[in-house]
């Protein structure tokens, strides 16, 4: 009987701490910068940087960098080309110099298609990607896995203005896997947003971020630049 006891005690402690290991319990924050850049009547360059980390006051998670080329059909459809750079510190709890450090480097087209209904604007945004992801063991440098992905992302976004300053913006976003089980997460997301000029605003929001085998709750903070970068004449 005390040997069952001891074997319970230490299973529920072990699942415990490996939830804890996963920062599951915890919340964290991501810091966001997203901008479209008008080039041409047509055209607009994509900038986008992410610092995500696991806990609100620090604990690295993920450096994220992408850019991409925009066509814009017409005001409400618009066609991308991409490329993006992430580094990923995949463990919760282990200190930089040891576990592993997963790089990758992604490629991404999309097509962005906008309408409205009553004072609610939507979004449908259709993203392929294709990730060439290296998985290196930092306790053995030459120890490092490379791997090809392919997934797709679907994204509905909506916003409804509150005034000509504030506004609320609601989206989910689920990521469907091309090869071996199809599910990769789900993002569901709201925020209120304060437009602080004609091409600018930032977003105060929450993220629940949902995976088959976890769930993460994330703040998120926004800042969204869209300037005008033609020459005036």
């Amino acid at each position: 009987m005390l040997r069952r006891l001891i074997f319970l005690f230490a299973l529920f402690f072990s699942i415990g701490l490996t939830a804890q290991e996963t920062g599951e319990d915890d919340w964290g924050i991501w810091y966001m910068y997203f901008g479209t850049n008008k080039i041409a009547e047509k055209w607009s360059l994509h900038t986008e940087a992410q610092f995500r980390y696991y806990e609100t006051s620090g604990n690295f998670n993920q450096l994220l960098l992408r850019t991409g080329a925009n066509y814009h059909i017409n005001s409400n459809a618009i066609a991308t080309l991409g490329y993006g750079f992430i580094d990923t510190d995949p463990s919760f709890m282990d200190e930089p110099s040891s576990g592993n450090k997963i790089l990758e480097h992604r490629i991404f087209e999309q097509f962005i298609l906008k309408n409205k209904v009553w004072e609610f604007l939507f979004e449908h945004r259709y993203r392929f990607e294709q990730r060439f992801i290296y998985n290196k063991d930092l306790s053995t440098p030459s120890n490092e896995l490379r791997e090809t992905q392919h997934r797709a992302r679907y994204r509905l976004q909506m916003t409804l203005p509150l005034t000509d300053t504030f506004f609320l913006n609601f989206y989910d976003e689920i990521f469907l896997n091309l090869q071996d089980s199809v599910f990769g997460q789900n993002r569901l997301y709201a925020a209120i947003g304060i437009h602080i000029t004609s091409n600018s605003s930032i977003q105060f929001g929450y993220l629940k971020n949902h995976f088959s085998s976890a769930n993460f709750d994330r703040i998120q903070v926004g800042v969204f630049f869209n300037p005008d970068l033609r020459k005036k004449s």
